[in-house]
Protein backbone atom coordinates (compact mmCIF):
# COMPACT_ATOMS: atom_id res chain seq x y z
CA UNK A 1 0.00 0.00 0.00
CA UNK A 2 1.48 3.38 -0.98
CA UNK A 3 2.16 5.23 2.67
CA UNK A 4 0.85 8.57 0.94
CA UNK A 5 -2.30 7.07 0.11
CA UNK A 6 -2.78 5.44 3.44
CA UNK A 7 -2.15 8.77 4.96
CA UNK A 8 -5.19 10.23 2.63
CA UNK A 9 -7.66 7.99 3.34
CA UNK A 10 -7.00 8.31 7.05
CA UNK A 11 -7.31 12.02 6.99
CA UNK A 12 -10.67 11.46 4.74
CA UNK A 13 -11.94 8.68 7.19
CA UNK A 14 -11.98 11.52 9.69
CA UNK A 15 -14.33 13.75 7.20
CA UNK A 16 -16.31 11.47 6.51
CA UNK A 17 -17.57 10.53 9.75
CA UNK A 18 -17.85 14.34 10.43
CA UNK A 19 -20.27 14.85 7.72
CA UNK A 20 -21.77 11.62 8.94
CA UNK A 21 -22.56 13.00 12.46
CA UNK A 22 -23.35 16.42 10.49
CA UNK A 23 -25.91 14.60 8.71
CA UNK A 24 -27.61 12.75 11.73
CA UNK A 25 -28.01 15.90 13.41
CA UNK A 26 -29.54 17.38 9.74
CA UNK A 27 -31.45 14.04 10.03
CA UNK A 28 -33.07 14.78 13.66
CA UNK A 29 -34.04 18.40 13.27
CA UNK A 30 -36.48 17.30 10.40
CA UNK A 31 -37.68 14.32 12.09
CA UNK A 32 -37.93 14.32 15.80
CA UNK A 33 -35.90 17.62 17.48
CA UNK A 34 -38.34 20.06 19.54
CA UNK A 35 -38.60 23.14 17.95
CA UNK A 36 -36.86 24.89 20.75
CA UNK A 37 -33.66 23.06 19.70
CA UNK A 38 -33.48 25.08 16.43
CA UNK A 39 -30.64 27.85 17.78
CA UNK A 40 -28.40 25.25 19.80
CA UNK A 41 -28.40 23.07 15.79
CA UNK A 42 -27.62 26.01 14.26
CA UNK A 43 -24.39 26.47 15.59
CA UNK A 44 -23.61 22.76 16.23
CA UNK A 45 -24.41 22.03 12.41
CA UNK A 46 -22.69 25.02 11.47
CA UNK A 47 -19.70 24.23 13.81
CA UNK A 48 -19.12 20.87 12.53
CA UNK A 49 -19.81 21.80 8.80
CA UNK A 50 -16.63 24.65 9.16
CA UNK A 51 -14.64 21.73 10.87
CA UNK A 52 -15.29 19.54 7.77
CA UNK A 53 -14.34 22.31 5.76
CA UNK A 54 -10.77 23.05 7.44
CA UNK A 55 -10.22 19.00 7.25
CA UNK A 56 -10.67 18.64 4.18
CA UNK A 57 -9.14 22.14 3.01
CA UNK A 58 -6.31 21.50 4.99
CA UNK A 59 -3.14 22.11 2.97
CA UNK A 60 -1.33 18.56 3.79
CA UNK A 61 -4.02 17.09 1.88
CA UNK A 62 -3.41 19.34 -1.05
CA UNK A 63 0.52 18.45 -0.59
CA UNK A 64 -0.48 14.88 -0.11
CA UNK A 65 -2.95 14.98 -4.05
CA UNK A 66 0.42 16.29 -4.94
CA UNK A 67 2.68 13.59 -4.07
CA UNK A 68 0.23 11.30 -5.40
CA UNK A 69 0.08 12.46 -8.47
CA UNK A 70 2.81 10.19 -10.28
CA UNK A 71 1.17 7.33 -8.82
CA UNK A 72 -2.26 8.64 -9.93
CA UNK A 73 -0.88 8.61 -13.95
CA UNK A 74 0.74 5.57 -13.51
CA UNK A 75 -2.08 3.22 -13.25
CA UNK A 76 -5.38 3.05 -15.52
CA UNK A 77 -8.22 5.75 -15.37
CA UNK A 78 -10.66 3.29 -13.80
CA UNK A 79 -8.64 2.11 -11.15
CA UNK A 80 -9.53 2.52 -7.34
CA UNK A 81 -6.76 4.49 -6.32
CA UNK A 82 -6.51 6.13 -9.48
CA UNK A 83 -9.76 7.25 -9.48
CA UNK A 84 -9.85 8.66 -5.20
CA UNK A 85 -7.21 10.69 -6.28
CA UNK A 86 -8.83 12.06 -9.13
CA UNK A 87 -11.78 12.55 -7.41
CA UNK A 88 -10.28 13.72 -4.49
CA UNK A 89 -8.23 16.25 -6.29
CA UNK A 90 -11.20 17.88 -8.12
CA UNK A 91 -13.49 18.35 -4.82
CA UNK A 92 -10.36 19.71 -3.29
CA UNK A 93 -9.75 22.02 -5.19
CA UNK A 94 -12.91 23.64 -5.43
CA UNK A 95 -13.71 23.62 -1.28
CA UNK A 96 -10.18 25.09 -1.12
CA UNK A 97 -11.87 28.50 -3.11
CA UNK A 98 -14.50 28.93 0.17
CA UNK A 99 -13.02 30.49 3.28
CA UNK A 100 -14.39 28.44 6.54
CA UNK A 101 -16.31 31.18 7.68
CA UNK A 102 -18.61 31.67 4.73
CA UNK A 103 -19.22 27.45 5.43
CA UNK A 104 -20.17 28.38 8.70
CA UNK A 105 -22.18 31.50 8.15
CA UNK A 106 -23.88 29.35 5.21
CA UNK A 107 -25.03 26.58 7.34
CA UNK A 108 -26.20 28.88 10.54
CA UNK A 109 -28.30 30.90 7.99
CA UNK A 110 -30.00 27.84 6.26
CA UNK A 111 -30.72 26.29 9.48
CA UNK A 112 -32.58 29.21 11.09
CA UNK A 113 -34.03 30.06 7.54
CA UNK A 114 -35.36 26.56 7.35
CA UNK A 115 -36.99 26.54 10.70
CA UNK A 116 -38.68 29.41 9.39
CA UNK A 117 -40.18 28.00 6.46
CA UNK A 118 -41.88 25.01 8.21
CA UNK A 119 -43.84 27.52 10.34
CA UNK A 120 -44.13 30.03 7.04
CA UNK A 121 -45.65 27.70 4.60
CA UNK A 122 -48.47 25.76 6.79
CA UNK A 123 -49.50 29.33 8.04
CA UNK A 124 -49.13 30.29 4.32
CA UNK A 125 -47.00 33.82 4.83
CA UNK A 126 -44.33 34.46 2.61
CA UNK A 127 -43.18 37.24 4.90
CA UNK A 128 -42.12 34.97 7.57
CA UNK A 129 -38.55 33.92 4.86
CA UNK A 130 -38.72 36.66 2.68
CA UNK A 131 -35.74 38.09 4.41
CA UNK A 132 -34.08 35.07 5.15
CA UNK A 133 -34.71 33.95 1.29
CA UNK A 134 -33.26 37.55 0.20
CA UNK A 135 -30.03 36.62 2.45
CA UNK A 136 -30.05 33.20 1.09
CA UNK A 137 -29.53 34.52 -2.93
CA UNK A 138 -26.94 37.14 -1.60
CA UNK A 139 -25.01 33.95 -0.12
CA UNK A 140 -25.46 32.10 -3.38
CA UNK A 141 -24.13 34.89 -5.17
CA UNK A 142 -21.13 35.20 -2.74
CA UNK A 143 -20.46 31.45 -3.18
CA UNK A 144 -20.63 31.48 -7.13
CA UNK A 145 -18.51 34.70 -7.12
CA UNK A 146 -15.34 32.42 -5.55
CA UNK A 147 -15.49 30.68 -9.04
CA UNK A 148 -14.97 33.41 -11.19
CA UNK A 149 -14.62 33.08 -15.07
CA UNK A 150 -17.86 31.30 -15.63
CA UNK A 151 -20.33 31.96 -18.37
CA UNK A 152 -23.46 32.41 -15.37
CA UNK A 153 -23.48 33.03 -11.84
CA UNK A 154 -25.12 30.00 -11.20
CA UNK A 155 -22.43 27.05 -13.63
CA UNK A 156 -20.36 27.04 -10.01
CA UNK A 157 -23.54 25.77 -7.85
CA UNK A 158 -24.93 23.57 -10.69
CA UNK A 159 -21.64 22.10 -11.08
CA UNK A 160 -21.60 21.36 -7.64
CA UNK A 161 -24.92 18.90 -8.08
CA UNK A 162 -24.44 18.03 -11.45
CA UNK A 163 -21.00 18.43 -12.26
CA UNK A 164 -20.07 18.58 -16.27
CA UNK A 165 -23.31 20.34 -16.76
CA UNK A 166 -23.62 24.27 -16.89
CA UNK A 167 -26.97 26.10 -17.04
CA UNK A 168 -26.33 26.92 -21.27
CA UNK A 169 -26.52 22.80 -21.52
CA UNK A 170 -29.40 22.32 -19.34
CA UNK A 171 -31.30 24.96 -20.48
CA UNK A 172 -30.96 23.86 -24.27
CA UNK A 173 -31.55 20.10 -23.10
CA UNK A 174 -34.91 21.78 -21.29
CA UNK A 175 -36.13 23.51 -24.62
CA UNK A 176 -35.25 20.30 -26.59
CA UNK A 177 -38.05 18.63 -23.76
CA UNK A 178 -40.36 21.45 -23.75
CA UNK A 179 -40.60 21.34 -27.48
CA UNK A 180 -41.92 17.73 -27.26
CA UNK A 181 -44.07 17.90 -23.65
CA UNK A 182 -46.13 20.76 -23.94
CA UNK A 183 -47.85 18.97 -27.22
CA UNK A 184 -48.07 15.91 -25.20
CA UNK A 185 -49.55 17.62 -21.90
CA UNK A 186 -52.11 19.60 -24.42
CA UNK A 187 -53.25 16.71 -26.35
CA UNK A 188 -54.03 14.43 -22.98
CA UNK A 189 -55.47 16.50 -20.78
CA UNK A 190 -57.64 17.82 -23.55
CA UNK A 191 -59.01 14.30 -22.85
CA UNK A 192 -61.42 13.69 -20.02
CA UNK A 193 -59.26 12.90 -16.55
CA UNK A 194 -58.69 9.80 -15.32
CA UNK A 195 -61.23 9.05 -12.20
CA UNK A 196 -58.79 9.01 -9.60
CA UNK A 197 -61.36 8.85 -6.86
CA UNK A 198 -60.27 5.48 -5.24
CA UNK A 199 -57.34 6.66 -4.37
CA UNK A 200 -58.91 9.57 -2.02
CA UNK A 201 -61.18 7.88 0.02
CA UNK A 202 -59.53 6.96 4.12
CA UNK A 203 -56.50 5.06 4.21
CA UNK A 204 -55.13 4.36 7.69
CA UNK A 205 -51.44 5.48 7.68
CA UNK A 206 -50.31 2.61 9.99
CA UNK A 207 -51.74 0.67 7.36
CA UNK A 208 -50.28 2.73 4.07
CA UNK A 209 -46.88 3.09 6.23
CA UNK A 210 -46.82 -0.68 6.57
CA UNK A 211 -47.82 -1.95 3.24
CA UNK A 212 -45.07 0.99 1.84
CA UNK A 213 -42.51 -0.84 3.89
CA UNK A 214 -43.26 -4.38 2.49
CA UNK A 215 -42.71 -3.27 -1.15
CA UNK A 216 -39.82 -1.63 -0.50
CA UNK A 217 -38.59 -4.66 1.26
CA UNK A 218 -39.42 -6.69 -1.81
CA UNK A 219 -37.65 -4.27 -4.67
CA UNK A 220 -34.31 -4.54 -2.06
CA UNK A 221 -33.76 -1.93 0.56
CA UNK A 222 -31.95 -3.57 3.32
CA UNK A 223 -33.45 -2.65 6.61
CA UNK A 224 -30.42 -4.07 8.25
CA UNK A 225 -29.09 -0.91 7.36
CA UNK A 226 -31.76 1.29 7.31
CA UNK A 227 -34.92 2.59 8.27
CA UNK A 228 -37.84 4.99 7.35
CA UNK A 229 -39.44 7.56 9.96
CA UNK A 230 -41.91 10.46 8.98
CA UNK A 231 -41.11 14.06 8.31
CA UNK A 232 -42.17 17.16 6.54
CA UNK A 233 -40.37 17.10 3.27
CA UNK A 234 -39.28 13.53 2.13
CA UNK A 235 -35.44 12.99 1.74
CA UNK A 236 -32.60 10.18 2.00
CA UNK A 237 -29.95 10.60 3.92
CA UNK A 238 -26.40 8.27 4.78
CA UNK A 239 -24.86 8.43 8.05
CA UNK A 240 -22.40 5.35 6.71
CA UNK A 241 -23.08 2.64 3.62
CA UNK A 242 -24.14 0.93 6.45
CA UNK A 243 -27.03 3.52 8.10
CA UNK A 244 -28.89 4.58 5.03
CA UNK A 245 -32.22 5.94 5.93
CA UNK A 246 -35.17 7.63 4.31
CA UNK A 247 -38.32 9.64 5.17
CA UNK A 248 -41.76 10.08 4.06
CA UNK A 249 -45.09 11.38 4.76
CA UNK A 250 -48.99 10.28 4.91
CA UNK A 251 -51.72 11.97 3.69
CA UNK A 252 -54.91 9.74 5.27
CA UNK A 253 -57.05 10.93 2.67
CA UNK A 254 -54.53 10.59 -0.59
CA UNK A 255 -53.14 6.83 -1.17
CA UNK A 256 -50.59 8.36 -3.11
CA UNK A 257 -48.35 10.22 -0.92
CA UNK A 258 -46.83 8.10 1.30
CA UNK A 259 -46.36 5.06 -1.32
CA UNK A 260 -44.58 6.54 -3.98
CA UNK A 261 -42.03 8.89 -1.65
CA UNK A 262 -41.56 5.72 -0.34
CA UNK A 263 -40.34 4.18 -2.92
CA UNK A 264 -38.95 7.11 -4.21
CA UNK A 265 -36.54 7.65 -1.24
CA UNK A 266 -36.04 4.05 -0.79
CA UNK A 267 -34.53 4.25 -4.90
CA UNK A 268 -32.44 6.83 -4.03
CA UNK A 269 -31.52 4.47 -0.87
CA UNK A 270 -30.40 1.77 -2.84
CA UNK A 271 -28.11 3.53 -4.75
CA UNK A 272 -26.45 4.42 -1.93
CA UNK A 273 -26.60 1.02 -0.25
CA UNK A 274 -24.64 -0.46 -3.25
CA UNK A 275 -21.86 1.37 -3.48
CA UNK A 276 -18.31 -0.93 -3.04
CA UNK A 277 -17.98 -1.66 0.46
CA UNK A 278 -14.45 -0.72 -0.40
CA UNK A 279 -14.76 3.40 -0.81
CA UNK A 280 -15.98 3.62 2.59
CA UNK A 281 -14.55 7.00 3.95
CA UNK A 282 -13.60 8.30 1.09
CA UNK A 283 -15.20 10.76 -1.63
CA UNK A 284 -15.94 7.92 -4.14
CA UNK A 285 -18.69 6.65 -1.46
CA UNK A 286 -21.33 8.82 -2.68
CA UNK A 287 -23.53 9.23 -5.16
CA UNK A 288 -22.09 10.98 -8.80
CA UNK A 289 -24.70 13.45 -9.19
CA UNK A 290 -28.10 15.18 -8.31
CA UNK A 291 -28.91 13.61 -11.89
CA UNK A 292 -27.89 10.19 -11.38
CA UNK A 293 -29.57 10.23 -7.96
CA UNK A 294 -32.96 10.77 -9.05
CA UNK A 295 -32.49 8.97 -12.48
CA UNK A 296 -32.39 6.09 -9.88
CA UNK A 297 -35.35 7.14 -7.00
CA UNK A 298 -37.49 8.18 -10.58
CA UNK A 299 -36.74 4.79 -12.03
CA UNK A 300 -38.29 2.62 -9.37
CA UNK A 301 -41.14 5.12 -8.42
CA UNK A 302 -42.19 5.61 -11.48
CA UNK A 303 -40.58 3.25 -14.67
CA UNK A 304 -41.27 0.46 -11.89
CA UNK A 305 -43.87 1.61 -9.37
CA UNK A 306 -45.97 3.02 -11.49
CA UNK A 307 -46.00 0.55 -14.17
CA UNK A 308 -49.33 -2.03 -14.88
CA UNK A 309 -46.87 -5.06 -14.61
CA UNK A 310 -45.95 -3.69 -10.81
CA UNK A 311 -49.14 -4.00 -9.95
CA UNK A 312 -50.14 -6.76 -11.19
CA UNK A 313 -47.88 -8.59 -8.57
CA UNK A 314 -48.82 -5.66 -5.76
CA UNK A 315 -52.43 -5.08 -6.59
CA UNK A 316 -54.00 -8.28 -4.70
CA UNK A 317 -52.42 -7.25 -2.06
CA UNK A 318 -53.20 -3.71 -1.55
CA UNK A 319 -56.74 -4.82 -1.76
CA UNK A 320 -56.38 -7.36 0.69
CA UNK A 321 -54.94 -4.78 3.06
CA UNK A 322 -57.31 -1.92 2.10
CA UNK A 323 -60.44 -4.32 0.87
CA UNK A 324 -63.14 -1.40 1.82
CA UNK A 325 -61.46 1.10 -0.12
CA UNK A 326 -60.41 -0.97 -3.12
CA UNK A 327 -62.31 -4.47 -2.76
CA UNK A 328 -64.67 -3.25 -5.74
CA UNK A 329 -61.71 -1.10 -7.80
CA UNK A 330 -60.60 -2.94 -10.97
CA UNK A 331 -56.45 -3.26 -11.81
CA UNK A 332 -57.07 -0.90 -14.64
CA UNK A 333 -59.12 1.47 -12.75
CA UNK A 334 -56.68 1.81 -10.37
CA UNK A 335 -53.48 1.85 -13.19
CA UNK A 336 -54.80 4.83 -15.02
CA UNK A 337 -55.47 6.36 -11.25
CA UNK A 338 -52.02 6.00 -10.15
CA UNK A 339 -51.06 7.70 -13.88
CA UNK A 340 -53.87 10.42 -13.64
CA UNK A 341 -52.17 13.49 -15.99
CA UNK A 342 -53.32 16.56 -15.29
CA UNK A 343 -52.29 20.30 -14.79
CA UNK A 344 -51.33 20.74 -11.25
CA UNK A 345 -49.52 23.11 -8.32
CA UNK A 346 -47.42 20.66 -6.66
CA UNK A 347 -44.85 19.27 -8.14
CA UNK A 348 -43.95 16.73 -5.53
CA UNK A 349 -47.65 15.75 -6.78
CA UNK A 350 -47.09 15.71 -10.37
CA UNK A 351 -47.53 13.44 -12.96
CA UNK A 352 -44.57 11.90 -15.31
CA UNK A 353 -45.77 13.89 -18.42
CA UNK A 354 -46.30 17.30 -16.65
CA UNK A 355 -43.18 17.15 -13.93
CA UNK A 356 -40.65 18.64 -16.08
CA UNK A 357 -42.30 21.72 -16.54
CA UNK A 358 -42.48 22.23 -12.62
CA UNK A 359 -38.87 22.21 -12.43
CA UNK A 360 -38.58 24.14 -15.73
CA UNK A 361 -40.27 26.89 -14.33
CA UNK A 362 -37.92 26.42 -10.69
CA UNK A 363 -34.80 26.73 -12.56
CA UNK A 364 -35.32 29.65 -14.64
CA UNK A 365 -36.14 31.43 -11.65
CA UNK A 366 -32.81 30.11 -10.34
CA UNK A 367 -30.77 31.98 -12.87
CA UNK A 368 -32.97 34.72 -12.64
CA UNK A 369 -32.83 35.57 -9.03
CA UNK A 370 -28.75 34.93 -8.86
CA UNK A 371 -28.81 37.55 -12.12
CA UNK A 372 -31.00 40.00 -10.24
CA UNK A 373 -33.45 40.34 -13.15
CA UNK A 374 -35.92 38.85 -10.22
CA UNK A 375 -36.65 40.14 -7.22
CA UNK A 376 -37.34 37.74 -3.88
CA UNK A 377 -39.92 40.41 -3.31
CA UNK A 378 -41.23 39.47 -7.10
CA UNK A 379 -41.32 36.09 -6.85
CA UNK A 380 -44.78 35.04 -5.39
CA UNK A 381 -46.16 37.26 -8.32
CA UNK A 382 -44.09 36.24 -10.86
CA UNK A 383 -44.62 32.18 -9.69
CA UNK A 384 -48.51 32.88 -9.93
CA UNK A 385 -47.60 34.28 -13.53
CA UNK A 386 -45.50 30.79 -14.54
CA UNK A 387 -47.85 28.76 -13.76
CA UNK A 388 -51.09 30.38 -15.34
CA UNK A 389 -49.04 30.67 -18.73
CA UNK A 390 -46.90 26.90 -18.35
CA UNK A 391 -49.41 25.13 -16.82
CA UNK A 392 -52.77 26.82 -17.15
CA UNK A 393 -53.30 26.91 -13.48
CA UNK A 394 -52.09 29.22 -10.52
CA UNK A 395 -51.77 28.81 -7.35
CA UNK A 396 -54.61 30.80 -4.93
CA UNK A 397 -51.86 30.88 -2.15
CA UNK A 398 -48.22 31.37 -1.31
CA UNK A 399 -48.33 27.59 0.30
CA UNK A 400 -49.08 26.13 -2.85
CA UNK A 401 -46.71 28.69 -5.01
CA UNK A 402 -43.31 29.58 -3.87
CA UNK A 403 -43.47 27.69 -0.60
CA UNK A 404 -44.13 24.71 -1.37
CA UNK A 405 -40.70 23.22 -1.97
CA UNK A 406 -38.02 23.12 0.87
CA UNK A 407 -34.73 23.44 -1.19
CA UNK A 408 -34.66 27.04 -1.21
CA UNK A 409 -34.70 27.37 2.56
CA UNK A 410 -32.60 24.59 3.34
CA UNK A 411 -29.87 25.05 0.53
CA UNK A 412 -28.47 27.81 -1.95
CA UNK A 413 -30.52 28.99 -4.86
CA UNK A 414 -28.79 27.58 -7.93
CA UNK A 415 -28.14 24.05 -8.73
CA UNK A 416 -31.22 22.62 -6.76
CA UNK A 417 -33.97 21.33 -9.12
CA UNK A 418 -32.19 20.51 -12.52
CA UNK A 419 -31.48 17.40 -11.12
CA UNK A 420 -35.01 15.89 -11.14
CA UNK A 421 -34.97 16.18 -14.77
CA UNK A 422 -32.02 15.07 -15.63
CA UNK A 423 -32.73 11.80 -13.33
CA UNK A 424 -35.94 11.75 -15.41
CA UNK A 425 -34.32 11.53 -18.86
CA UNK A 426 -31.67 8.65 -17.54
CA UNK A 427 -33.88 6.61 -15.69
CA UNK A 428 -35.29 5.85 -19.01
CA UNK A 429 -32.40 5.35 -20.49
CA UNK A 430 -30.83 3.10 -18.04
CA UNK A 431 -33.84 0.88 -17.95
CA UNK A 432 -33.78 0.70 -21.64
CA UNK A 433 -30.34 -0.74 -21.23
CA UNK A 434 -30.91 -3.00 -19.15
CA UNK A 435 -33.97 -4.16 -21.15
CA UNK A 436 -31.53 -5.03 -23.78
CA UNK A 437 -29.52 -7.44 -21.51
CA UNK A 438 -32.29 -8.56 -19.63
CA UNK A 439 -35.15 -8.94 -21.85
CA UNK A 440 -37.34 -10.83 -18.72
CA UNK A 441 -37.15 -7.64 -17.11
CA UNK A 442 -40.75 -6.66 -17.23
CA UNK A 443 -42.00 -10.41 -16.94
CA UNK A 444 -40.26 -10.87 -13.79
CA UNK A 445 -41.48 -7.47 -12.59
CA UNK A 446 -45.10 -8.98 -12.87
CA UNK A 447 -43.69 -11.98 -10.60
CA UNK A 448 -42.84 -9.73 -7.88
CA UNK A 449 -39.21 -10.70 -8.87
CA UNK A 450 -37.11 -7.38 -8.68
CA UNK A 451 -33.55 -9.12 -8.33
CA UNK A 452 -32.40 -9.11 -11.99
CA UNK A 453 -33.20 -5.75 -12.42
CA UNK A 454 -31.64 -4.49 -9.10
CA UNK A 455 -28.67 -6.54 -9.90
CA UNK A 456 -28.07 -4.88 -13.67
CA UNK A 457 -27.86 -1.31 -11.72
CA UNK A 458 -25.52 -2.25 -9.12
CA UNK A 459 -23.38 -3.71 -11.63
CA UNK A 460 -23.48 -0.70 -14.13
CA UNK A 461 -24.56 2.06 -11.33
CA UNK A 462 -24.36 1.80 -7.49
CA UNK A 463 -21.27 0.00 -7.18
CA UNK A 464 -18.72 2.69 -8.72
CA UNK A 465 -20.38 4.88 -6.38
CA UNK A 466 -18.76 8.92 -7.72
CA UNK A 467 -15.52 6.92 -9.43
CA UNK A 468 -17.18 8.06 -12.32
CA UNK A 469 -18.81 11.61 -13.72
CA UNK A 470 -22.20 11.39 -14.43
CA UNK A 471 -21.72 11.86 -18.34
CA UNK A 472 -19.01 8.62 -17.36
CA UNK A 473 -21.92 6.73 -16.11
CA UNK A 474 -24.17 6.75 -18.51
CA UNK A 475 -21.75 5.97 -21.66
CA UNK A 476 -20.57 3.47 -19.63
CA UNK A 477 -24.36 1.95 -18.70
CA UNK A 478 -25.74 2.29 -21.94
CA UNK A 479 -23.33 2.84 -24.50
CA UNK A 480 -24.36 5.95 -25.70
CA UNK A 481 -24.17 9.74 -24.45
CA UNK A 482 -27.14 11.40 -22.25
CA UNK A 483 -30.66 11.58 -24.77
CA UNK A 484 -34.02 12.50 -24.15
CA UNK A 485 -35.11 9.87 -26.98
CA UNK A 486 -35.60 7.19 -24.62
CA UNK A 487 -37.37 9.22 -22.13
CA UNK A 488 -39.71 10.14 -24.67
CA UNK A 489 -40.22 6.63 -26.38
CA UNK A 490 -41.19 5.79 -22.82
CA UNK A 491 -43.43 8.60 -22.36
CA UNK A 492 -45.89 8.05 -25.32
CA UNK A 493 -45.57 4.51 -25.36
CA UNK A 494 -47.18 4.18 -21.98
CA UNK A 495 -49.33 7.52 -22.08
CA UNK A 496 -49.91 6.57 -25.84
CA UNK A 497 -51.91 3.04 -24.34
CA UNK A 498 -53.58 5.22 -21.21
CA UNK A 499 -54.68 8.03 -23.57
CA UNK A 500 -55.48 6.42 -26.45
CA UNK A 501 -53.42 8.54 -28.25
CA UNK A 502 -52.54 8.27 -32.16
Amino acid sequence: MNPQLTDLKHRLMQIYDLNGANALLNWDQTTYMPRGGAAARGRQTALLGRLAHEWFTDPAIGKLLETLRPYEESLPYDHDDASLIRVTRRDYERAVRIPPDFVAKLNTHLTETFELWLKARPSNDFSQVRAGLEKTVDLSREMANFFPGRAHLADALIEYADYGMTSASVRQLFAQLREQLVPLVKTITAQPPADDSCLLKFYPEDAQLAFGLDVIQQLGYDFERGRQDKTFHPFMTKFSLGDVRITTRVKDHDLREALFSTIHEAGHAMYELGINAGYEGTPLANGTSAGVHESQSRLWENVVGRSRGFWEHFYPHLQATFREQLGEVSLDTFYGAINKVERSLIRTDADEVTYNLHIMVRFDFELSLLEGSLAVRDLPEAWHERYESDLGIAPRDDKDGVLQDTHWFSGVVGGAFQGYTLGNVMSAQFYEAALRQHPTIPTEITHGQFGTLHGWLKTNIYQHGSKFTAAEVVERATGEPLNIAPYLRYLKTKYGALYALS
